[in-house]
């Protein structure tokens, strides 16, 4: 890193965490909730990290997402969207909302394959994206520069609350979303549950520094979230101090989405376990976790607005909570056996079968079947990251490509 966007760096760490320390003096009890300083460190429209790191995100970034790998995931979900556009009786439009598009290169691959490869589907689609951050639409709107110019209004970007309700009919998709959404903090205090906010103290250097305390819960909505999921933490079965992660907004998110999807579909990609794994009593420290210059660590209160801080993904209560809104859920399955069923092995028998000769083909089939096999390996993460598939008003009982196993 260069002193110049040290100094950059700094001065909008300066800055943010000055903005942070004014809206915890200025809150009740001079303290705000983690999910409100989740929310000020990562989105502020100026200093958060999504405003600001764009360029960031990348295998040589602070963290990559399967589309850095290549097109051949963008490709298969394409796969799964002509299913999806086939089982509802091929609508004369069949939009994709995809939420969180990160650089547009999901977006990028997916739109190149449908207009190269299904024409008449490509011919009906809409593509809306939605997303916060103003860096990252710029990145997108230069990278899809050349199909915004032959889609015209067929792709366009959207604020979530400008989508009406109950108008789409497809599927809204996201990828590595939901995991980035702010989330409250719990602890258990003896045999009570209590949240953990965050404050400030002074320090050495006669600035602020920010701390947690304990407090009672901000809101109802914290303990009705492990009611409606099944989970006692105090139970007994849970250690005194054990704490861990509630991810509300996930839950606004999933009702605001059932309320604007007509008919058609939601898929869901990400990192996450089941509401019993999420909630194991050894899991005592939760799954929170900040990625900072190419490294992973526990400290959200450092590198603020320079580092990504998430925390893994309830399944089970997007389920629940889909469930509530009018949505069926299709099937949960992991993204190594997703992708296999949609032909991800297909293609690596391909390339096995490949009779390149010229050393520049044979390396970049290499590389390309190494990118293959990240996509599936558990061991890598990816293969591990949770698909979840659910619908509203779809009548087929056709099983979905993704969801088929052992085929």
């Amino acid at each position: 890193m260069d002193m110049a966007t040290q100094v950059d760096e700094s001065n909008s760490n300066m800055a943010l965490g000055n903005l942070i320390a004014q809206r915890i003096a200025e809150s009740f009890q001079h303290q705000i909730t983690f999910a409100e300083y989740m929310d000020l460190a990562l989105y502020h429209p100026l200093h958060g990290y999504y405003a600001r790191n764009a360029a960031k995100i990348g295998v040589q970034g602070d963290f990559f997402t399967s589309p850095h790998l290549g097109a051949d995931f963008g490709e298969l979900l394409a796969e799964q969207f002509v299913q999806m556009w086939e089982i509802m009786g091929q609508p004369d439009r069949f939009t994709l909302v995809e939420m969180g598009a990160g650089q547009g290169l999901l977006a990028l691959d997916v739109l190149r394959y449908l207009r190269q490869t299904y024409p008449a589907f490509f011919k009906v689609l809409e593509y809306i994206i939605v997303e916060r951050a103003a860096a990252l639409i710029a990145e997108q709107q230069h990278s899809l520069k050349g199909l915004s110019g032959e889609m015209g209004d067929r792709l366009r970007w959207s604020g979530f609350e400008e989508i009406p309700a109950v108008s789409i009919v497809g599927c809204f998709f996201s990828n590595e979303l939901v995991d980035a959404l702010p989330v409250h903090q719990v602890m258990v205090d003896g045999e009570q549950l209590k949240e953990i906010y965050v404050t400030t103290q002074p320090n050495s250097e006669g600035t602020h520094q920010f701390v947690e305390s304990l407090g009672d819960l901000s809101t109802p909505h914290l303990g009705e979230y492990f009611e409606q999921i099944g989970i006692h933490l105090l139970s007994g079965a849970y250690p005194d101090r054990y704490r861990t992660e509630v991810n509300l907004a996930a839950l606004e998110w999933m009702g605001d989405v059932a309320d604007k999807l007509h008919q058609g579909y939601v898929l869901t990609i990400d990192y996450g376990y089941s509401g019993d794994r999420y909630y194991n009593p050894m899991r005592s420290q939760g799954t929170l976790q900040c990625y900072y210059h190419h490294a992973r660590h526990s400290d959200p209160y450092i590198h603020i607005g320079q580092q990504d801080i998430t925390a893994h993904v309830n399944f089970t209560a997007l389920e629940r909570q889909g469930e509530r809104c009018g949505l069926q859920s299709l099937g949960f399955t992991k993204q190594g056996l997703f992708l296999m069923a949609l032909g991800l092995g297909d293609r690596l028998a391909a390339i096995a079968q490949s009779n390149a000769t010229d050393p520049q083909e044979v390396l970049a089939s290499l590389r390309r079947r190494d990118a293959l096999h990240q996509l599936i390996d558990p061991g890598m993460g990816l293969g591990n990251f949770g698909v979840l598939i659910q619908s509203k008003n779809v009548e087929s009982r056709e099983l979905l490509q993704g969801l088929k196993q052992g085929e």
